[in-house]
């Protein structure tokens, strides 16, 4: 992607004028949120401001096109990751509301005691407590796949990890804290062969490369709209439609039936069926827009400038004195783990923030990604397709600025 395509889409990010400390934002912290394209925010105050109404729910003008406009966002989060129907598409609250969904239905159903869960050492806190949660409520194990100190899964132990006792896999395609980008197709297909099902946590794939559910054949997805230039509070639970059919309502409420008396409910169809109450309805529509505005660009575009970033980054950063990087996978999307020897990463991160320079530091949701390298915690950079090498050279000037005054 040249310069001048750079300096044009950044104008669409109206937030990356902003002025933090008298200095020009540089936001790197785009693994915890993206920033928000003028697209995007538009339908917003349109949607609030000319058709704000309930969905599904009204035979008069307003409701009718704001279901319009929240069904034609599902199609579009279908086509976006190319789901076989759009009845597939569960609108959530975010990444982990779909894997509480999963966890919570799945394991109501088909988790019983001396079951297992099998997850990776990468995970985030998303996708290990609501396992850990309903492992525990039915007396089932909860098994890990180790990785190496390098970040990298050990793959020749999932055979045996993958006995009879695995009722579900469930792993991260990208992990937030290391940048590794795990092999989902040959993970989902071991668990296959096994009759195993599989869900995946694509919060941090889904903005940096394209994704078939169908060329994958993965039986679940769960993603937030927040992390892919979208509105907070919005995610997707992709679900094949055989396994959605075949678990039970998640919550129960308006929407999510057909009819009810004080003697039995029957349930809705799908999607509906896992939707109880008023949705995010402008975050929906929000999404929507924000899957077209990427579209309008094209994922390959977007991974192929992340990639060169992420590789001009990773050079120039290790030119650093005493850097350390946590997490060194040769298939990593666009996060750098990093420690300073000799500086704490949160009073690194403090000193960048004066420099008007936004990462992430801490255990990043992921502890036990902490415990395995024994440290307290990173700094992580993360990138997205509006950064620029210009704001990678103010990183590593301000990372060298910075220890120079605590060490």
């Amino acid at each position: 992607m040249g310069k001048l395509a750079i300096e044009d889409i950044r104008k669409d990010f109206p937030i990356l004028e902003t002025e933090v400390f008298g200095k020009k934002l540089v936001y790197l912290d785009n693994a915890a949120t993206t920033q928000k394209p003028v697209q995007v925010l538009k339908v917003l105050e349109e949607y609030y401001e000319r058709y704000n109404s309930n969905v599904h729910r009204g035979v008069h003008s307003l409701s009718q096109q704001a279901t319009a406009a929240y069904e034609n966002a599902r199609h579009t989060v279908a086509a976006f990751i190319n789901a076989a129907s759009s009845d597939e598409v569960i609108f959530t609250k975010g990444t982990t509301d779909g894997i509480n969904l999963v966890a919570s239905s799945f394991g109501k159903k088909f988790l019983h005691q001396g079951d297992s869960i099998l997850i990776s050492a990468m995970e985030h806190h998303s996708n290990i407590v609501p396992w850990q949660m309903i492992c525990e409520e039915k007396g089932a194990t909860l098994k890990v796949i180790p990785m190496d100190e390098n970040g990298v899964l050990k793959m020749e132990l999932l055979p045996e990890l993958l006995d009879e006792s695995v009722k579900l896999l469930s792993f991260t395609y990208v992990s937030n804290s290391l940048g590794t980008i795990n092999p989902a197709r040959e993970l989902i297909r071991q668990a296959h062969a096994k009759n195993i099902p599989v869900l995946m946590d694509v919060a941090q794939a889904i903005q940096h490369m394209p994704l078939d559910v169908q060329e994958l054949d993965v039986d679940f997805i769960s993603f937030s709209g927040h992390k892919l230039y979208g509105p907070t509070g919005i995610g997707v639970l992709y679900g094949k439609e055989k396994w959605l059919n075949a678990l039970p309502p998640y919550q129960g409420g308006g929407d999510m039936i057909k009819t009810v008396t004080f003697e039995k409910t029957i349930y809705n169809a799908l999607p509906y069926k896992f939707e109880a109450g008023t949705p995010d309805i402008s975050g929906a529509i929000g999404l929507g827009a924000a899957i077209a505005y990427v579209n309008s660009i094209g994922l390959d575009v977007i991974a192929e400038a992340e990639h060169e970033l992420l590789t001009y980054a990773l050079a120039k950063l290790a030119e650093v004195e005493g850097i350390q990087f946590i997490g060194k996978a040769e298939e990593r999307a666009s996060v750098i783990s990093f420690l300073i020897e000799g500086v704490h990463p949160y009073d690194l991160g403090e000193l960048l923030d004066k420099q008007g320079i936004a990462v992430r530091t801490g255990h990043h949701c992921t502890e036990p990604v902490m415990d395995f390298f024994g440290i307290p915690g990173t700094c992580r950079a993360s990138f997205a397709f509006y950064n620029t090498t210009d704001e990678v050279d103010l990183l590593v000037a301000g990372i060298k600025r910075a220890a120079a005054i605590l060490i």
